[in-house]
């Protein structure tokens, strides 16, 4: 695509900052690019670390973007059932080239009715709570179905963002980024998936979220309710 680029962010309480700040890091590095972060009110809005995050534009005064994107986080709970911020997306998606999310995000483009029938992927332990919206469950670390992108969970976001650049702007436009960046990952322990992460640590793990994924079904199933 050429011409001047219109992408917004959801930002809303709880968001997992990186999963915001990863793709907004991604976007900004391209020229003719404006990159929005959208929410009810200006007022800087708390995530799930120590940062707050200021929108730079409202709903009522968001203009059509090329893409949207729903980041994850606890937040996204309360997201499920909020009409003011499932018809902003409704709306978007309409005049929208792409329509994407990453990690738990997903479950807030679901609860909007715009998942139905693709394929999208999510943070790995909401992948239970994906297929009630009628989705398709991915495993991909960056999902692509048409022009629904969605992304794994909370770093897979860069990945996303890198990738939704090639598609954007063309492959070199994409590693220059990526360049500059030094996004060249060499993490020190094998534990960033549970598929290869030591049994031990993702039965912990398991356990330890198990409450969280208790309650985000609670939503799932209200937010599939209200969909009738």
């Amino acid at each position: 695509m050429s011409g001047l680029l219109q992408i917004g962010l959801l930002v809303f309480p709880r968001v997992t900052q990186l999963d915001l700040t990863g793709p907004a890091q991604v976007f900004s590095s391209l020229p003719d690019v404006t990159v929005h972060l959208i929410w009810k009110r200006i007022e800087p809005v708390p995530s799930d670390s120590v940062i707050a995050l200021m929108p730079t534009v409202t709903f009522a005064d968001c203009p059509q973007l090329d893409v949207i994107c729903v980041p994850g986080g606890y937040g996204t709970d309360e997201l499920m059932l909020d009409e003011d911020v499932l018809a902003f997306l409704r709306k978007q998606e309409k005049g929208a080239t792409y329509v994407t999310s990453v990690c738990t995000g997903s479950l807030v483009l679901g609860a909007a009715g715009l998942l139905k029938g693709y394929r999208a992927a999510t943070h790995w332990t909401a992948r239970d709570a994906l297929p009630y919206f009628g989705a398709e469950l991915s495993q991909e670390r960056v999902c692509i179905d048409r022009n629904r992108m969605t992304g794994g969970g909370i770093t897979a976001g860069i990945d996303f963002a890198l990738t939704l650049v090639s598609m954007l702007r063309g492959r070199a436009a994409a590693e220059m980024i990526q360049l500059r960046m030094e996004y060249n990952p060499a993490p020190p322990f094998a534990a960033g998936s549970p598929d290869t992460a030591p049994a031990a640590i993702v039965a912990a793990m398991k356990e330890r979220v198990a409450p969280a994924q208790a309650r985000r079904l609670e939503f799932v199933r209200k937010a599939v309710q209200r969909q009738g």
